[in-house]
């Protein structure tokens, strides 16, 4: 959501025509003082970090979701966990770490100690954490605005977008089955609940990086998907990607047919720079948020400073790139990340660590490649491996230089693992960790499974029930196996 790219209190306000004129000027000014801060080497590239988000969903003794995070949150009172958009919702941003120390490892323990302490206390509040991509029990009558967060950061975003749109929000996604709802506030959004990995990474190295995580998108969703059901219909593996798509889609049907660019956005082309896409922003989209911060950036740069770019900051937090780039300032250094947001949440911590072994490993394996896979893979393939993947998981077919097109588990079996292997070598990872990762990895694609397959078989086997007591069981089937942590494939 929007708070994941920005990070900041944003006050409930007016906003006028002459705020968007003002806030246009700033964000150049932004831009052209990145520009050069990139051009001066400003930037911490020493022993890069590796981090950790998730987004969880609340839900009651039955299944059902719980609109209490704000009690859960004041239960928790440990600050790393924050609210999300919906009540139903919960973040947790892990420390970040380094993965030639353990760092995966270290992902791993401290994820699953801080969600049991969690779970510990919201469970005297009658609520339970569930990691997953689309709550399943989730039903209409839950997406109201009344589910937004009590936040004034989410009401204004909620206002500006559907100013920006100027109706309600339509949601058409046809899968197995078919969906069409409307929507008149942002609240379908918080349906979608994800895992973040971020990959911090030299100005140098930047594009590198960013476009061996596109690549590679498709490959993690086949590997990983995990939201098959919405609003009780069976729709793609991972229908969170359309969702998040639509429920953010700021344009009238008459803007998408002039070609209006969406804000949640694969992208159209590989890069040369990071500054590539923070102008794309600047050029591409409206401001949703047109706040504009006291400092001047230009200023604060020649005073030896270092601009903390607020205006380009909060405006890149309402462009969801899959991989979206990420400008921050840490002890007076500023740095550069890959975001990549491509995954759903869970199902479990072993299995979330597995997929960040995955992109870490496959990501610094294929930038470093002195024969780029993006030089020999147009850009399109790229967009329609995600598609495709989203579509049917673990059983698409994914296109590859020099493969052609295969199943995605064969594909990451013969060709990727290994890729990410070297990765992790490289990132100083220790042997009894890279195997275990990648292991779970590997297992997923030899038993065909993923938590998107896991939930529709087990519904399958309730076929004869009603959906929504299918779904709930099935749900509560998911969160007692998600507590074991052992890795999905091999639940029973």
């Amino acid at each position: 959501t929007y708070r994941g790219g920005v990070g900041e209190e944003v006050e409930k306000q007016e906003i006028t025509g002459a705020d968007r004129t003002l806030h246009r000027e700033k964000i150049r000014r932004n831009l052209d003082v990145f520009e050069r801060m990139l051009s001066e080497a400003r930037f911490d590239t020493d022993d890069p970090m590796t981090g950790l988000e998730l987004e969880l969903n609340l839900v009651d003794a039955v299944g059902d979701p719980a609109m209490r995070n704000e009690q859960v949150l004041r239960a928790i009172a440990d600050p790393a966990f924050v609210t999300e958009l919906g009540r139903f919702n919960v973040e947790i941003n892990v420390p970040p770490a380094k993965l030639r120390e353990g760092g995966l490892t270290t992902f791993e323990q401290g994820l699953r100690q801080k969600l049991n302490d969690a779970e510990e206390r919201s469970e005297d509040l009658g609520a339970h954490l569930v990691m997953i991509g689309i709550l399943p029990t989730l039903a209409e009558s839950h997406l109201r605005r009344s589910t937004l967060s009590d936040d004034s950061r989410y009401d204004l975003l909620n206002e500006q977008v559907l100013d920006a749109r100027g109706e309600d929000i339509a949601i058409s996604i046809t899968g197995r089955e078919r969906l069409e709802t409307t929507a008149d506030s942002i609240v379908p959004e918080a349906a979608c609940t994800s895992t973040q990995f971020h990959v911090q990474t030299s100005p140098a190295q930047f594009a590198a990086y960013w476009n061996a995580s596109q690549a590679i998108a498709g490959a993690q969703l086949a590997v990983a998907a995990n939201s098959p059901y919405l609003l009780g219909r069976e729709l793609w593996r991972e229908s969170r990607i359309p969702l998040f798509e639509q429920a953010t889609d700021t344009r009238s049907e008459e803007l998408k047919a002039q070609g209006v660019r969406p804000r949640v956005w694969f992208g159209e082309r590989w890069i040369t720079s990071v500054f590539d896409l923070f102008e794309e922003n600047v050029r591409y989209f409206p401001a949703l948020l047109p706040i504009i911060d006291d400092e001047d950036p230009l200023e604060v740069l020649e005073s030896g400073g270092v601009p903390s770019l607020a205006e380009l900051k909060l405006h890149n937090g309402t462009v969801y790139r899959w991989n979206r780039p990420v400008y921050d300032v840490a002890d007076g250094m500023p740095h550069l990340r890959v975001e990549n947001r491509i995954l759903a949440a869970g199902p479990t911590v072993a299995d979330t660590v597995a997929n960040a072994a995955f992109y870490f490993g496959l990501v610094r394996s294929l930038a470093e490649d002195e024969r780029p896979v993006w030089s020999r893979m147009p850009f399109a393939t790229a967009r329609e491996n995600f598609q495709s993947a989203a579509r049917v998981g673990i059983d698409a077919r994914l296109s590859w230089p020099g493969v052609g097109q295969v199943p995605a588990t064969e594909l990451i079996l013969d060709t990727l693992l290994p890729l990410a292997a070297e990765g992790l070598d490289l990132w100083g990872v220790s042997p009894d960790e890279r195997d275990r990762y990648l292991g779970i990895i590997e297992g997923r694609c030899v038993a065909k499974t993923n938590g998107a397959e896991w939930f529709a078989r087990r519904m399958e086997a309730r076929s004869g029930m009603e959906r929504a007591d299918a779904l709930r069981a099935t749900l509560l089937e998911y969160r007692q196996a998600m507590h074991t942590n052992e890795p999905v494939h091999t639940w029973s």
